[in-house]
C-alpha cells in the first residue's frame, strides 16, 4: 500500500471489512485531538480515521472534521477515501449500491468550515473530488462490483435528524441524486490543505417520501449497509494494492 493513502469512515467500518493488526494513535493538532488506525485488510496495510471519534460520540454536525483531516496531513497522508452511508433521492438509484459522486451541494450551517479564519484565502472547489483518485475508484468499481453510479450530486445536509419528506423534494429540484450529512466541510478542508479527496458512497435507503415511505426501516438500513461495505472492502483492496 501507499502509505499516502488514507480512509475515513463510520466507526463501524474497521470491523464491516475485517481490519485486522490495529494499532491506536492519538493525534494532537491546533484543532483538536483526532484518532486514527492503523491495520491491514487482506493483507494490504490500511490507514483509517473514524470520523466520529473512538468510541463513537460525535454525531455529524459534532464532528472535529479540521482535526481530522489536519492529523491525515501532518501524518504525510495525500489522498483520502471517504466512505459515506447515503439516501437516495434520485429514484433510480438502488438499495444497496454504491455511488462515486461527482458533485456536491452542501446545506449544512455552523461547522467550522475552513482553515483560514484568520486570512483570506480562497480555493478553487469547482470540482469538489479529485478527478485522478475519482477515476481510479470509477474504474475499480466498474470492475468489482454492481450495482453502481459513476457520477452524481451529493447533497450534505447538517443532521443528526433525518431530512422531511418535502426537504427531499427540494434536494431533488436542486439536482442532488443522494443525501448524506459527512460529505461537508470534509472535502472543501481536504482542498484547501491540497489533499486529494474523493467519495465512495453506500445507498442504504431511498430518501424520506419516495416509494412512499413514512418512516425509515432502520433494520433494512442495516442490512443495506452491511452488503455495500462487503463491495467496499473488495475496491480498498485494489486501490490499497495499486497504490
Amino acid at each position: 500500500m501507499s502509505q499516502t493513502t488514507a480512509v475515513i469512515g463510520g466507526t463501524g467500518f474497521a470491523e464491516f471489512v475485517g481490519m485486522i493488526n490495529e494499532r491506536w494513535q492519538y493525534r494532537r493538532t491546533p484543532f483538536g485531538p483526532s484518532t486514527l488506525v492503523r491495520g491491514s485488510v487482506s493483507g494490504v496495510d490500511m490507514v483509517f480515521l473514524p470520523r466520529h471519534g473512538r468510541p463513537a460520540r460525535f454525531p455529524p454536525h459534532a464532528i472535529n472534521y479540521r482535526a481530522n483531516i489536519r492529523a491525515l496531513r501532518d501524518l504525510g497522508i495525500e489522498r483520502i477515501v471517504a466512505i459515506n452511508a447515503v439516501g437516495s433521492v434520485n429514484p433510480d438509484i438502488p438499495v444497496p449500491s454504491l455511488i462515486i459522486p461527482d458533485q456536491l451541494i452542501d446545506y449544512t450551517w455552523g461547522r467550522a468550515h475552513t482553515f483560514f479564519d484568520g486570512a483570506i484565502h480562497h480555493v478553487d472547489f469547482t470540482e469538489p473530488f479529485d478527478a485522478a483518485l475519482r477515476e481510479q475508484l470509477c474504474t475499480i468499481t466498474s470492475e468489482v462490483t454492481s450495482p453502481y453510479r459513476l457520477n452524481g450530486v451529493y447533497g450534505c445536509t447538517q443532521g443528526p435528524r433525518l431530512e422531511t419528506a418535502a426537504e427531499i423534494r427540494r434536494m431533488a429540484a436542486d439536482g442532488c441524486d443522494i443525501v448524506g450529512m459527512t460529505a461537508m466541510p470534509e472535502a472543501a478542508l481536504a482542498r484547501e490543505l491540497e489533499m486529494a479527496y474523493a467519495s465512495i458512497c453506500v445507498n442504504i435507503n431511498p430518501a424520506a417520501g419516495l416509494e412512499g415511505a413514512h418512516q425509515m426501516d432502520f433494520e433494512a438500513m442495516s442490512a443495506a449497509l452491511e452488503t455495500g461495505m462487503a463491495a467496499v472492502r473488495k475496491i480498498l483492496e485494489q486501490l490499497l494494492l495499486n497504490g
